[in-house]
């Protein structure tokens, strides 16, 4: 492990104004969002699909990094060009998913455990062959019913996947997701995040990872979907920064948020207002999934013609979480689209 080159990953990771694109859906997941626009699950689309975010140069200047699925980072574009290089070609870091997925505890149906530990050693030899600088490992918790065995157990598991990571020269995404698809309200989703957090980093410096070469990516402090009462803009920037200022060491260099179920705007609006009304120690920068896809993949609908239509809105999505990594995005932007 050469720290220095960790470090170094990390900061272009969460380079200012950019962010990281979760293009590492599964097989089943994209599935579920084809079928929203009536676009058939096959291998040749999913490649489609991806290649013409990856190819969108007005999107992809507020690319840092693009997590990959275990079936993207071995897809070659149309032309011939492996995806990885086209990521590499817009100036983003290419990264993967290695965790198999969360799976019910034993004797405890309301807590899940993220597997994918086994082998994991020989597979992250082999994708940092195919071209991949950082991973991506995703813990979930339910804020209802918070149980120490699942807390416990995911951060371990998060602890023995980075220091894996950082030994085969891979910036690894630590991601703890505090669940949103409950009613909770937002004191209890600080409160699990929280312990979340404080285990999550204890693990860590068990482990002897080294925070200086990872990213976080925590969700942010939100009332669950199902909640009477919901959150303004400005609750949920400070609320999220207070837990993370109790919980991450500054030695991280930064914090890439994921977006949970946010609607598109809700997410940028919540990132720009943490940037613009508090004084960080790390970065704070955006990992959006379903955040930076929905309206692209709505607009391409597998056809070629829609095309230039899908880059033009992932290039438009792109750039207001550009903004609000600043603290600059304001929704008169988004009006002005």
């Amino acid at each position: 492990m050469n720290l220095a080159e960790l470090n170094a990953i990390a900061l272009r990771m969460v380079a200012k104004g950019r962010g990281i694109l979760a293009a590492d859906e599964s097989i089943g997941t994209i599935q579920k969002r084809f079928d929203k626009i009536g676009v058939e699950n096959t291998e040749a689309n999913r490649r489609d699909y991806r290649e013409l975010l990856f190819r969108c140069a007005e999107g992809m200047q507020h690319v840092s990094g693009v997590i990959l699925y275990d079936e993207t980072i071995r897809q070659k574009a149309a032309d011939g060009t492996p995806l990885v290089k086209l990521i590499e070609a817009a100036g983003a870091v290419p990264g993967i998913k290695v965790d198999k997925g969360a799976q019910k505890m034993a004797l405890d149906p309301d807590q899940t455990v993220t597997e994918g530990l086994d082998g994991l050693r020989d597979r992250l030899v082999e994708y940092h062959k195919l071209g991949a600088r950082f991973a991506k490992w995703r813990a979930t918790y339910n804020p209802t019913k918070p149980s120490w065995n699942s807390i416990n157990a995911n951060a371990h598991a998060l602890a023995r996947y980075a220091a894996l990571c950082q030994e085969n020269g891979i910036v690894p995404i630590v991601e703890p997701e505090v669940l949103m698809d409950y009613d909770n309200d937002i004191d209890a989703c600080a409160n699990v995040t929280e312990w979340v957090l404080k285990e999550v980093f204890q693990e860590l410096y068990y482990a002897q990872v080294k925070l200086e070469g990872i990213v976080l990516k925590p969700n942010m402090i939100v009332p669950g979907m199902k909640a009477a009462k919901q959150a303004s803009v400005e609750e949920v920037a400070d609320r999220t920064i207070e837990v993370l200022k109790r919980c991450v060491p500054s030695a991280v260099p930064g914090i890439a948020f994921l977006s949970g179920g946010q609607s598109d705007e809700d997410a940028t609006a919540h990132l720009s207002a943490m940037n613009a009304r508090h004084k960080l120690p790390w970065y704070l920068t955006f990992s959006y999934g379903r955040a930076l896809q929905a309206a692209p993949q709505k607009a391409w609908s597998g056809k070629v013609a829609n095309v230039a239509a899908a880059q033009k809105a992932f290039a438009h999505r792109a750039r207001m979480n550009g903004l609000a990594a600043t603290g600059a995005w304001n929704t008169s932007l988004e009006k002005a689209a």
